[in-house]
């Protein structure tokens, strides 16, 4: 409760910040914090149970609360998000070429439903001075990154297949998973990386590339939400996972933000005023729950599965797990309640198994599948 309290009292500073100067801040705390008090950090934020433990993907998970892309773009913060007990994170996106991003302003809070909408554009170092900075980085648990297309619009058809590739080569030796985002639009038309033909020649690129390579790191889909949180059948998905499989894809992500603004309750006024982005938060906690259930009707065990969208709490981490997600990740429940998101999900998880009569966290994915 302490923490809690601590914290609410440094958001109402942050809130009055712009939302991407708040970010910028709270990275700069986390930087000192992670050698300087890395110690104290630890000892505050870092509760574990180890009915919480899980093997995925051949690594050992000392819970399946992780840090979801966007949040630590360069890999700057991995020993802080161990540091506040998180069981994996994941750095990016990662692009071949730096880039500024889009434009400011680019994100938006929508308070009243603890939801963001962001259009950053991808902004990055680059693959180069990333995969340098993940060459001496030191980490504990299991890390990811997430690799995109560069944001520019002229980077199509061939170029793209390039770009993609670039910063594959670059990182994939250096992580314990790549999480392939096929999922953002940037491009001049639209069009994502999700659509079977283009997607069918980027897995055909990328598993060439890690053969030639000789390594065997896994590989995940970032896939967008559906439509709406009530679809029943979507045959790009099952085109997805035909192609997926076809191309040893070890699982997926569900989901990544939603172009639409369905389930705000913002007026068109203002929505008009904050424009494009992606939403993220509660308002797609259901859909993104539903696409999780859908993939593991299709996929069982046999690709794990790691969901994301509004996972703000523990019942909310619990609805991803039991619609079939062997492993949640968070971002915009980590702005709006603090590092003790993680800690107290992880309580919250051990008493829902308790009532539930679970004994492991295993026993509870798929339950409701």
């Amino acid at each position: 409760m302490y923490l809690d309290a601590m914290y609410d009292a440094l958001r109402s500073l942050l809130f009055r910040l712009p939302p991407e100067t708040a970010h910028g801040l709270a990275a700069r705390v986390g930087a000192i914090g992670q050698k300087a008090a890395s110690g104290y950090v630890r000892d505050t934020f870092g509760w574990e149970d180890n009915r919480l433990a899980l093997n995925i993907l051949g690594f050992s998970f000392p819970n399946p609360i992780g840090l979801a892309a966007g949040f630590d773009k360069n890999a700057k913060l991995v020993p802080l998000w161990e540091q506040i007990g998180f069981g994996f994170s994941e750095v990016g996106s990662v692009t071949a070429r730096a880039s500024t991003g889009n434009p400011k302003p680019r994100l938006f809070r929508l308070e009243e439903q603890q939801a963001l909408i962001n259009r950053m554009g991808l902004g990055n170092e680059g693959a180069a001075i990333i995969s340098r900075r993940l060459r001496t980085l030191q980490h504990d648990r299991p890390l990811g990154v997430n690799i995109a297309k560069t944001h520019d619009p002229k980077i199509l058809g061939d170029e793209a297949l390039e770009d993609f590739r670039i910063s594959f080569e670059r990182v994939a030796g250096l992580v314990d998973y790549v999480a392939i985002n096929v999922s953002c639009p940037n491009t001049t038309e639209g069009k994502t990386f999700e659509e079977p033909a283009a997607l069918e020649n980027l897995l055909r690129t990328l598993t060439a590339k890690r053969d030639e390579m000789g390594i065997h790191v896994p590989m995940l889909l970032k896939l967008s939400p559906p439509d709406s949180a009530n679809f029943v059948f979507d045959s790009r998905y099952d085109e997805t996972i035909t192609i997926a499989k076809e191309y040893g894809i070890a699982g997926f992500i569900a989901s990544n933000t939603a172009p639409d603004r369905t389930g705000v309750t913002l007026d068109s006024d203002a929505l008009s005023t904050i424009g494009n982005g992606g939403l993220s938060g509660p308002p797609i906690a259901e859909r993104a729950t539903r696409l999780v259930r859908y993939l593991y009707h299709r996929v069982g065990d046999e690709m794990p599965i790691i969901g994301l969208g509004g996972v703000d709490s523990a019942q909310a981490a619990y609805d991803k797990i039991r619609a079939g997600a062997s492993l949640v990740q968070l971002y915009t429940g980590l702005v709006y309640h603090g590092p003790a998101i993680v800690s107290d999900i992880k309580r919250g998880l051990v008493d829902l198994l308790d009532a539930d009569g679970f004994r492991h966290i295993r026993d509870a994915i798929g339950a409701d599948a």
